[in-house]
């Protein structure tokens, strides 16, 4: 009886903390939208916001209007979709591996999605940066699981993903894409194309449109949802494989399908926003000391938290340092180093 009203006050809580955390969410995206020199205020973006959809009529200046509908939301939006996907790829993804140190980026994904940015900007056809981008990563992917498997099948445990095994194919396949992107950047980079490949890897959501918003909000929406929808099996894969088999999950498809899936969404979100660390590894971190262990709320309230904090962290990065703008990514790992440090020295001590 006592267990159930725990579980029930939990619940009850983490209801709290979403509704609070969703009404936080859209106040910093109206907020964040009126920080500029163009001197908008929330009033005159919620205007131009209902004039789009239909609910009022115009009352800002063209000027004024594509500042805000045209530049700013879009950039904004896209900065909390890729920041709640991000999030959520890192708490399935410290789950299904086991590893508290697991993010988006830990079976290569980063690294082959750079390869295919890299190749496009060198070629000239920075259009398909997006696509390429998506492509490497899948390649990454591939490689990661084929090596994994290949060395669980050579330690006769048969052709399933080892957690650990799977981490360092991880490991190993970042290295060598990661070296192709530095010989392909120092045999033919040059100029500008030097800069916008270093504004990728980096990580930057400028230039970001309409476009990168339905990218990555399809992306989160087709991947997100159903990755949100396996907490029960995430809880079971606390316990460990026997436990999880125990419970009826079926070890090896369940984390290859996991697997896959925050792979294709960490692909999608990392063509459109460059590589962005931090955001998925130390946010599930952070949820959890509030929230618990529990992947029912784990997941949605990381999402939540992970599109807040890139909202404002891409909202810094475009202005502290006005006129000059900093890739979001390095805002992203000043901030997240520390905290992330903090977060482990707060663990050992509570142990």
């Amino acid at each position: 009886m006592g267990g159930g009203s725990g579980r029930a006050r939990g619940g009850g809580r983490a209801i709290i903390i979403g509704c609070l955390g969703v009404v936080l969410l859209a106040a910093s995206i109206v907020v964040a939208v009126t920080i500029g020199p163009a001197g908008l205020s929330p009033a005159d973006v919620l205007a131009s916001i209902g004039a789009h959809l239909g609910m009022g009529e115009p009352t800002l200046s063209r000027l004024d209007d594509a500042i805000v509908w045209e530049l700013r939301m879009p950039r904004v939006l896209t900065a909390a979709v890729v920041g709640a996907g991000l999030a959520l790829c890192g708490a399935v993804m410290q789950a299904v591996t086991r590893n508290p140190l697991a993010d988006p980026y830990l079976l290569g994904l980063s690294s082959g999605a750079s390869v295919g940015a890299v190749l496009v900007i060198v070629l000239g056809v920075g259009l398909l940066l997006p696509l390429a981008a998506f492509a490497g990563a899948l390649a990454a992917l591939l490689a990661t699981l084929v090596i994994a498997m290949a060395a669980s099948a050579r330690a006769g445990r048969g052709a399933r993903l080892d957690p650990t095994t799977t981490v360092l194919a991880g490991i190993a396949v970042s290295s060598v894409f990661g070296a192709i992107t530095s010989l392909v950047i120092f045999w033919s980079a040059t100029g500008d194309s030097y800069r916008e490949i270093l504004n990728w890897l980096l990580g930057s959501l400028a230039g970001t449109d309409w476009t990168s918003v339905t990218i990555s909000g399809v992306a989160l929406l087709a991947v997100g949802l159903p990755l949100v929808a396996s907490a029960r099996t995430l809880d079971a894969f606390a316990i460990g494989e026997t436990g999880a088999a125990a419970l009826g999950v079926h070890v090896a498809r369940t984390r290859v399908l996991l697997l896959g899936g925050t792979a294709l969404l960490t692909g999608a979100l990392v063509a459109v926003s460059g590589s962005i660390g931090f955001v998925g590894l130390v946010l599930p971190h952070a949820v959890r000391l509030v929230t618990g262990p529990g992947h029912r709320s784990l997941l949605p309230l990381s999402a939540l938290s992970g599109a807040i904090f890139l909202v404002w962290a891409d909202t810094g990065a475009r202005t502290l340092f006005d006129p000059r703008e900093l890739p979001v990514g390095i805002l992203t790992a000043l901030v997240g180093g520390p905290v992330f440090a903090w977060l482990l020295l707060r663990g050992r001590s509570a142990a």
